[in-house]
């Protein structure tokens, strides 16, 4: 098996400029749109559309890897990096802090040159004990190939599935020279394209022990950034790239095994994905939009902290089933505080219980709260 960083020619990617050209418009034409709508919203609607977005990116790369981060903790330690008042923050882990952190200078620090020691920093910012898992790895650095060829696999041990191998790290200093020279250079190719070329090329090299997917994505996002001028995020690639894994992974496969270096087949996918994604914005506005419906009916009516933080938890799209007990844990407060607190708005006709009883009993929002906000 030859693959596309062995070919001669290496890295002159090619692609069908006019098959592309429609969907590309497309795609650019929804960008301005949605730019052009969230900015119409006021500040505060449009910092809580943002707020979800960055917070549901987030996620949803670190899940394409099997990583599971705590919503709560993401959602605080972007409010609080920005500068968001969204009432009590949860205190946030250093896993969840590194991502956020690597996310969050792609992003907001889109127009600054990517570097090696900028992806170094990215890179440590999330394996800070230098382990990934039980597995010790080399943090902040390329990778050495110590333990043996970089290689893509799936499958349980013994029968392993080699989706890919990267190149050998004696040539990553050359190869990650030559990309971020691209990558920071004027060139006459729309900022879209670029991002779903960045991502390929990275991901090619894949340069770490761990956390290209997410390094990949991150520039990728950066590259969007670029092509849109504005650090606001309305949109997550990462989100619809979770929705579409298997398709993700198949095309990414397929492009490093082909005898050429045609990539129009991944730059459509991407393109494709990329509308999805802007589509996907639709779902937040809608949410913020309730939200902020929500409170403006509710304006004269006197929440105390732990029912007013609740509520937004409800409002925001609360994970499982909220009874007394879980209640009291995230409010820290007692059992009957709880329930006193859930009592006042059932009889303001804001919470119903669910189908079920006793200690069972779970609440959520009314259809006529639902129909306020929708």
């Amino acid at each position: 098996m030859t693959y596309l960083h062995e070919q001669a020619g290496w890295p002159k990617f090619t692609w069908d400029t006019k098959s592309l050209a429609e969907t590309l418009a497309a795609v650019r034409h929804k960008q301005g749109r949605l730019i052009g709508r969230m900015e119409s919203l006021g500040f505060s609607l449009r910092s809580e559309a943002m707020l979800q977005t960055l917070t549901q990116d987030v996620l949803k790369s670190s899940e394409i890897e099997g990583e599971i981060l705590d919503k709560d903790q993401v959602r605080s330690s972007i409010a609080r990096r920005l500068g968001m008042d969204i009432g009590a923050l949860t205190p946030a882990e250093r896993d969840v802090e590194g991502v956020v952190e690597m996310m969050l200078d792609a992003t907001q620090r889109y127009d600054q040159p990517l570097t090696d020691q900028r992806l170094f920093g990215w890179h440590a910012s999330f394996f800070p004990t230098g382990y990934s898992g039980i597995h010790k790895i080399t943090v902040g650095a390329w990778r050495t190939d110590e333990k043996g060829p970089m290689q893509v696999v799936s499958g349980p041990i013994g029968k392993e599935r080699i989706h890919y191998e990267a190149p050998e790290s004696a040539r990553l200093e050359k190869e990650m020279k030559a990309f971020l020279e691209w990558f920071n250079a004027d060139m006459d190719i729309d900022p879209v394209l670029k991002a779903g070329l960045a991502h390929l090329w990275f991901v090619t090299i894949h340069p770490f022990d761990d956390g290209n997917g997410r390094i990949a994505r991150a520039i990728a996002d950066m590259a969007l950034a670029r092509s849109e001028k504005s650090p606001q995020r309305f949109y997550s690639m990462s989100a619809q790239i979770r929705k579409e894994r298997n398709a993700y992974y198949d095309n990414l496969e397929a492009t490093q095994k082909q005898d050429d270096f045609n990539v129009t087949p991944w730059l459509k996918w991407f393109l494709g994905c990329l509308d999805r994604a802007i589509d996907g914005a639709e779902e937040i506005l809608s949410s913020v939009l309730k939200k902020a419906r929500f409170w403006e009916a509710h304006a004269a009516i006197p929440f105390n902290e732990r029912q007013r933080n609740m509520l937004n938890r409800l409002l925001d799209g609360f994970e499982g089933k909220l009874n007394s007990s879980k209640w009291a844990k995230i409010e820290k407060c007692s059992a009957d505080t709880a329930l006193r607190d859930i009592n006042d708005l059932l009889e303001r006709g804001i919470l119903k219980k669910d189908a079920g009883g006793g200690r069972s009993t779970s609440y959520s929002l009314t259809d006529e709260t639902n129909n306020t906000t929708g």
